[in-house]
């Protein structure tokens, strides 16, 4: 895969929406990413990250070198442009609490099945200033399930740059750390019983939280 234009290994519409995003995340926001390196080459895995604004799937998606799927809830499909892409790019519908969401469920472990990637966050919601909010089960029931790696991904100041006020700043940076990807025995406790799940999350979750800010580039 071409490090420089990797939209030539997407399909035509996510490809080109990849390179928009990227494009306008660089001009608009100029934060700093690292560890992109920790992302796999090859094969199926959970891209999982903490969530404060909308531009966190387009910014942590288009820093990332593969065609990947979105885990969105279903009342995001309200027609238009943002309902057209949200299909053509893969995105899979899902209701709030997504560990009850049956056909969601099969639909995430057969896009995994398929060798492809999938972003998730297991906070489930926006947070308000940024902070930290308690994961749901969801997350860690599918990681658990799907046996592939979660890579964590923490985005910093995203709220900053368009919260849950509305009001958009692009000036402000935002800058993403990738993290190393995180295994099966890193996040189960299969003698936790029903708690397993929580359990998991609550691992991905801290992984997250312990992603540092990238250094910053001095230009």
């Amino acid at each position: 895969m071409s490090q420089n234009y990797p939209q030539v290994e997407m399909t035509a519409v996510y490809g080109l929406f990849h390179y928009i995003f990227k494009t306008l995340y660089g001009m608009l926001f100029r934060g700093d990413v690292t560890g992109v390196e920790n992302i796999p080459a090859h094969g199926a895995f959970l891209l999982a990250g903490n969530h404060a604004s909308h531009l966190d799937p387009p910014a942590i998606g288009s820093n990332v070198p593969r065609q990947i799927s979105f885990f969105a809830r279903k009342t995001l499909w309200k027609g238009g442009v943002l309902s057209w892409w949200m299909n053509q790019a893969g995105c899979i519908p899902v209701d709030r609490d997504g560990a009850s969401d049956v056909s969601a469920i099969k639909r995430v472990l057969k896009t995994l099945q398929n060798g492809k990637a999938l972003i998730l966050f297991p906070e489930g919601t926006r947070s308000r200033d940024g902070s930290f909010q308690k994961p749901k089960s969801g997350v860690g029931m599918i990681a658990c399930r799907a046996r592939v790696p979660v890579v964590p991904v923490r985005i910093f100041d995203s709220h900053k740059a368009w919260g849950r006020s509305g009001r958009f700043t692009p000036s402000t940076p935002v800058s993403i750390t990738y993290g190393k990807p995180l295994q099966l025995v890193d996040i189960e406790d299969k003698s936790a019983g029903k708690a397993r799940y929580q359990i998991a999350s609550e691992r991905i979750m801290a992984a997250i939280a312990a992603l540092e800010r990238p250094p910053v580039t001095i230009i």
